[in-house]
């Protein structure tokens, strides 16, 4: 979370450094000043506390949507990174944390309304945790040997994250749309470039 909220403070107080008139022809740019670290945290759980005493139908358990990120974000300036969500709710090969209903990820959340543009984890390398979370998922595991393989010839503790680039460029840049930042969107009428 650390190395993410560093990243996503550098790119954003350089382009207001260097490409200030770009971003001013897109929006404000004072919001965009207030996104240096440390970034708020909070734990899913409380996270499900704060949807539920705003009126929304959630349960421990569900992913969020995007009235969901807008609702937890309305009241930060910065982005606001919701960590430990139970295993049910993320993907197989993320590391269980010491209370083994939660696995260690976060996902990082835009202000403004602009929802994830974060995803990470650690991810599980010993190959028996991976091959018992596989079996757990019931995931067939013989379309995920090579992935399994990759712990079993030599893996270390490692975690990892995805940056949604358009979603990024979406906030940055104040766009109303993401096909606004996607370079050649695929749409109703135009499904090749």
């Amino acid at each position: 979370m650390k190395f993410q909220e560093e990243m996503v403070s550098y790119v954003i107080q350089n382009l207001i450094e260097k490409d200030r008139k770009i971003l001013e022809d897109f929006r404000d740019i004072s919001p965009l000043k207030a996104v240096e670290p440390p970034f708020e945290r909070m734990k899913y759980d409380e996270a499900i506390e704060i949807l539920q005493k705003k009126g929304f139908e959630i349960g421990w358990g569900d992913d969020f949507g995007a009235p969901h990120e807008r609702a937890l974000t309305e009241d930060f300036e910065k982005p606001l990174f919701v960590y430990n969500w139970p295993k049910e709710a993320k993907a197989f090969y993320m590391k269980l944390d010491e209370d083994p209903k939660y696995v260690k990820c976060a996902d990082l959340i835009a202000p403004e309304g602009y929802g994830e543009i974060i995803g990470g984890s650690e991810r599980i390398w010993d190959v028996n945790e991976l091959i018992k979370r596989i079996d757990e998922e019931g995931l067939p595991r013989e379309n995920y040997e090579w992935y399994i393989d990759l712990r079993r010839y030599g893996s270390v503790p490692h975690s990892g994250f995805g940056l949604g680039t358009e979603r990024f460029i979406m906030w940055v840049l104040g766009l109303e749309h993401i096909r606004d930042a996607v370079p050649f969107p695929r749409t109703i009428n135009r499904v090749y470039p």
